[in-house]
């Protein structure tokens, strides 16, 4: 069973590239509430958040391409069960 994605059981869920970019939203949004803070924890962390982005940002490619692979193959999700695997 998944909690976030969609699934048999969950044909509500969102797409993983969905929830990855609401991540990236999120943690831009939080990088510009810290970018004006010149202490050395706060530049940190804001550094780590650009790394983060950027990991999230190729996650999202990486998503977006198994969703055409998975469309081009097999035609867009349907309720019918997974379109590979086991249900």
């Amino acid at each position: 069973m998944t909690h976030f994605l969609i699934s048999d059981v969950k044909p509500d869920g969102m797409k993983l590239e969905e929830i990855l970019s609401v991540l990236r939203r999120d943690v831009l949004y939080r990088c510009t509430k810290i970018m004006e803070d010149t202490r050395p924890e706060a530049k940190h962390v804001l550094e780590n958040n650009i790394a983060i982005l950027s990991l999230l940002s190729e996650a999202i490619g990486l998503a977006e391409d198994s969703t055409h692979t998975l469309d081009k193959a097999f035609g867009v999700r349907n309720t019918d069960g997974p379109r590979i695997g086991e249900e």
